[in-house]
């Protein structure tokens, strides 16, 4: 059976991807097409046309499209429980009570121009709809490979009105136990404080999260933002998660916290400095959600963790590595499986895998997020050929080898091969490399190359053989999805991928699902001693992932990279 899943329901972060027989095949993110970051308003036009296209897949050889976004009862709890907390909002409370979720009739007439758009017949295509956080939950339990009874826990901003679920899964089945819903909301909660610090929802909870090491979270107390009892647990809206006219405006913008927040914390933080009292409100809200998320966990699912010690974590929430690394750490804890694609992307995976075991089929493992397209070295010349800036090049014999020599000279150069990467993360395969032992990378990558703050922390892909001496620990980490302690042995050695607190946020590179990275690691450990490589995105601040080699080249010269390794093709800015 040939399934596509799509994502875009909730407005943003489109995305598509292919199963077949219960394998999946290929996925890709809509904005990496489009070159519009996070794709908002768009279905996957693009990216469910790559999906086809990669697979050999005609249109009408698919039998189902699985959306993940369902009509929710008048009689589903959640229906009134948004009604009776958004009393303030009428319009919104009797729109939820008499009328639904509206935005599913939209979301459908959305999905049928998209399947027409590319070739696929509504009236002989099913669209299958499954609930959004069902969806995060299949693409965390689903792909995880897991046989065991599982722990399963969802945390995100909201789908359709459920904005947190846990639950467990067995035998392919997964089972709810408690779900909370809108405005009631962790992850909408964080991203209320991430646009008061001045950063964008969707992009700028990860800013937040690095901002937090650097302050001190006793020294304002933010629990007057939830009211928790340790099994329940319910947002001050006079503070945030709000609609309508509670919400705050300025220069024509609406936010999602109120006057109040403003008149209690003082002005919106703005700039790229890291200053008082910006930094202690970060630190203060991570340990808020660090502290609530852990008691819920370990209420609704401890049992079953201490039972089998298997847990799949997904939703936007799941993308916060310092809770992951908590979770980890609780009683009973075996093995975290957190979706690399966590956020709302990846339930085009979830809609579509949740459809695959629905219909009787055995849903593989997911064994890398090395699910996009690749080019070759041809298509490469001929995108040099084609580029405005006429750029010269050479074909290298040994590029890995050439990479690890740049690198070990202290030059960060760009590195594009293979299948790009599904999800939010650069795992070697379109990505800005440097040398961690080398002082001073950092700071040149983040001001010169990603213009981005200067206190953004990076990342250490690390040789497999290496990680459990650097990490102290063999937990698998394949996906940047954790932090982990560094040894202190090791903080002298690769310190420009430490952060404040003593952690990294760590990939674990094996050569099975990477030979050619790997090989590059190895190459770079014989210049340095250090199997470990720094590790960030091929982008420019505010932009999507590079996709293709033209976006590579469009990239390089629009910053100040001296090297672009594109498969076996090197090409410089000091001519060849």
């Amino acid at each position: 059976m040939i399934i596509l899943g799509i994502s875009g329901a909730v407005f943003h972060d489109a995305s598509a991807a292919l199963f077949i027989d219960g394998k999946l095949v290929a996925a890709a993110e809509e904005e990496r097409f489009i070159r519009d970051k996070h794709a908002k308003g768009r279905f996957p036009v693009e990216a469910a046309r790559f999906c086809l296209e990669q697979a050999g897949i005609r249109p009408d050889e698919v039998d189902i499209v699985a959306m993940p976004y369902a009509k929710i009862g008048l009689f589903n709890p959640a229906r009134w429980h948004y009604a009776m907390r958004h009393w303030y909002a009428p319009d919104r409370a009797l729109t939820a009570i008499f009328n639904g979720n509206r935005r599913y009739r939209r979301n459908v007439r959305m999905a049928h121009d998209m399947m027409r758009e590319i070739g696929l017949d509504p009236r002989h295509v099913r669209l299958m709809p499954v609930e959004h956080h069902m969806t995060h939950a299949s693409s965390a339990y689903h792909l995880s490979g897991f046989k065991e009874k599982t722990a399963v826990i969802t945390i995100d901003g909201k789908g359709e009105y459920a904005t947190t679920m846990f639950g467990y899964a067995e035998n392919g089945k997964i089972h709810k136990i408690k779900e909370f819903y809108d405005p009631d909301s962790l992850g909408g909660l964080y991203g209320a404080l991430t646009e008061y610090l001045g950063f964008e929802m969707l992009d700028g909870e990860f800013k937040v999260m690095g901002m937090a090491p650097y302050g001190d979270p006793t020294r304002f107390d933010f629990s007057r933002l939830i009211d928790f009892d340790g099994k329940n647990f319910k947002i001050n809206t006079d503070y945030a998660n709000v609609v309508g006219l509670r919400r705050y405006k300025n220069d024509g913008k609406s936010y999602f916290f109120t006057q109040k927040l403003i008149d209690w914390l003082g002005p919106m933080r703005k700039g790229d400095e890291i200053d008082d009292p910006y930094i202690d409100y970060a630190a203060s809200i991570q340990a808020l959600l660090e502290e609530v998320a852990l008691k819920l966990i370990d209420y609704y699912v401890g049992d079953i963790i201490r039972e089998t010690g298997k847990v799949c974590y997904a939703g936007g929430v799941a993308l916060n590595v310092k809770l992951n690394q908590r979770i980890i750490a609780m009683d009973g804890v075996k093995e975290l499986f957190v979706q690399p694609a966590a956020n709302d992307a990846g339930t085009a995976l979830g809609a579509a895998s949740f459809v695959a075991v629905q219909m009787g089929e055995q849903v593989e493992p997911m064994q890398h997020a090395y699910l996009g397209p690749s080019y070759s070295n041809e298509q490469c010349i001929e995108a040099c050929r084609q580029h405005e800036k006429a750029p010269e090049y050479i074909v290298l014999e040994d590029a890995p080898a050439k990479a690890a020599e740049l690198l070990a000279e202290g030059n960060p150069i760009s590195w594009f091969q293979g299948r790009m990467e599904f999800g939010p993360r650069a795992l070697g395969n379109r990505s800005i490399l440097g040398d961690p032992s080398h002082p001073g990378v950092a700071d040149r990558i983040n001001a010169q190359i990603k213009y981005r703050e200067r206190w953004r922390p990076f990342c250490p892909s690390m040789l497999d053989r290496v990680a459990p001496e650097i990490l102290q620990t063999d937990h698998p980490s394949p996906y940047m999805t954790f932090t982990f302690d560094v040894a202190e042995s090791w903080k002298s050695r690769i310190p420009e991928v430490v952060h404040e607190d003593g952690t990294a946020r760590a990939q674990v590179v094996t050569k099975a699902t990477n030979p050619r990275y790997y090989q590059l690691i190895e190459e770079l450990e014989k210049r340095t001693g250090n199997g470990v490589v720094l590790n960030t995105s091929l982008n420019r601040r505010g932009e999507p992932m590079v996709c293709s080699p033209k976006d590579a080249l469009d990239m390089f010269y629009g910053s100040d990279l001296e090297y672009l390794i594109m498969e076996d093709i090197m090409i410089t800015k000091h001519g060849v």
